[in-house]
């Protein structure tokens, strides 16, 4: 069954004895994040008791390739297929009334993010941060809707800092901005795992990445009208925050423990007025502690789909894309293509630079390499690697202002060829195998 809310998957998590429920009072300053760093790609939490808060916190709802596999519907080894299918085929959204809306049982229009249970993950953090919501937008030239995650700083009882990337969000609020006018935008707190990842899409301009959503579902999306916006949310959400991205108004946001696992600095960033907040009568608040696996994969799977579906148009028999754990998810990826022709796998390295901006690192092997095994991709580095002749550097290009070794973003990228060269002497490369190997388990040998 595909799980279309928070607490569907809640309880396919419980039914599985991988959501643990803590008793104990825990604190938001620190004590939560840590005891979900512990738990990190191993159990999903919810801690029912938090001091000084009345709202349970869930954590770790997706750690793990094989949890996401569990919530697409496809073994681990066809994830990033699969969302690369769903991304190139959109399905539907179906707009409901808020009777019909979870997330519209209680509305509030005086909005206190203190009654919220919001944690500060690090210690050097600057202060509470909401990690876990995907902030809704609309292009103000086209009208089409955009889903983006960012890290989110309480500055006030109604006020959030935002870290806006040059992106989409980025587009629309200069836009807006130009002319003197607040952009729109609403912020969803406690979905399903497919909502996540469909926010974390890799797509062009103009897409609408709830369809990506519908599509994972195999079903619409229910949307419902927002009550201060003139935006739709998700009706299943557990909260929504609905506010304006205010013109011409800078706070300073952070320090915050970034997906690098380094911070990323204070500064002056743009402000998020909220003008409401609907929920479910009894919510259950949704974090995402940062640079734990949870936070990578979540990041990694959409991305890497994305960059399947690019490659394959510049080398069509590229195999399969992985961005390493290594590579903080973002950072390094590792190609397999199936190859039939020298300069396959240099063409496959500039299209993975060329469709995303955080790669800094690119590995192609043959197909007979286990992306994901980083001992194999290390062997093929080492056995089917000259690195003057199959290594290249491009020096300062644009990469991640998140990544500290970048100069203020500008980032040198290297590509890597480890496939075997096709005019290699019969024999030269073939792997060793032990006929019957695959077959054989220990444990039946073993007394």
């Amino acid at each position: 069954m595909v799980c279309t809310s928070l607490r569907q998957w809640l309880a396919v998590l419980e039914a599985r004895g991988v959501l643990k429920h803590v008793q104990r009072e825990v604190d938001l300053h620190f004590e939560l994040a840590a005891v979900g760093k512990k738990a990190d790609g191993r159990y999903a939490l919810q801690f029912e008791k938090i001091r000084g808060a009345s709202i349970p916190v869930v954590t770790g709802i997706a750690g793990t390739r094989e949890l996401l596999g569990l919530a697409l519907g496809v073994p681990r080894e066809q994830i990033v297929e699969h969302f690369a299918r769903a991304q190139a085929n959109p399905g539907d959204c179906l707009l409901v009334e808020a009777g019909a809306a979870p997330v519209k049982e209680k509305i509030i229009h005086n909005v206190d993010l203190g009654s919220l249970p919001i944690p500060v993950h690090h210690e050097k953090d600057g202060g509470p941060y909401i990690t876990a919501g995907v902030l809704v937008a609309k292009d103000p030239l086209t009208g089409v809707r955009n889903l983006s995650i960012h890290r989110l700083q309480v500055l006030s009882p109604n006020r959030l800092g935002i870290l806006i990337l040059p992106r989409h969000l980025s587009h629309f609020f200069r836009a807006t901005e130009e002319e003197g006018r607040p952009l729109e935008v609403a912020i969803a707190i406690g979905l399903d795992p497919l909502l996540l990842l469909a926010s974390q899409a890799i797509t062009p301009p103009g897409y609408d990445e709830y369809t990506i959503a519908g599509a994972l579902y195999g079903q619409p999306l229910e949307l419902v009208k927002g009550e201060t916006v003139d935006l739709e949310v998700p009706a299943q959400a557990e909260i929504v925050l609905e506010g304006r991205l205010l013109p011409a108004v800078r706070e300073v946001e952070g320090p915050f423990g970034e997906y690098p696992k380094y911070y990323g600095p204070a500064s002056p960033k743009p402000v998020i007025e909220l003008t409401a907040m609907t929920s479910r009568r009894d919510p259950i608040y949704q974090t995402i502690v940062p640079a734990t696996m949870e936070h990578l994969l979540l990041g990694a799977i959409p991305r890497e789909g994305g960059l399947l579906q690019l490659i394959k148009n510049t080398v069509p028999n590229t195999c399969g894309v992985h961005l390493t754990p290594g590579g903080t998810c973002r950072y390094d990826a590792v190609i397999a293509i199936d190859k039939q022709n020298e300069g396959e796998a240099k063409n496959a390295i500039f299209a993975a630079f060329s469709s995303s901006q955080e790669i800094k690192h690119v590995v192609v092997v043959d197909r007979d390499v286990d992306i994901f095994n980083p001992h194999e991709v290390e062997w093929a580095i080492a056995t089917r690697c000259q690195a003057g002749r199959d290594v290249f550097i491009v020096e300062r290009a644009l990469g991640n202002k998140l990544d500290p070794s970048s100069d203020n973003g500008l980032s040198d990228k290297m590509g890597i060829d480890a496939t075997v060269p096709l005019d290699a002497e019969p024999g030269r490369f073939e792997r060793i195998r032990i006929p019957g190997e695959e077959r054989i388990k220990l444990e039946d040998y073993l007394g």
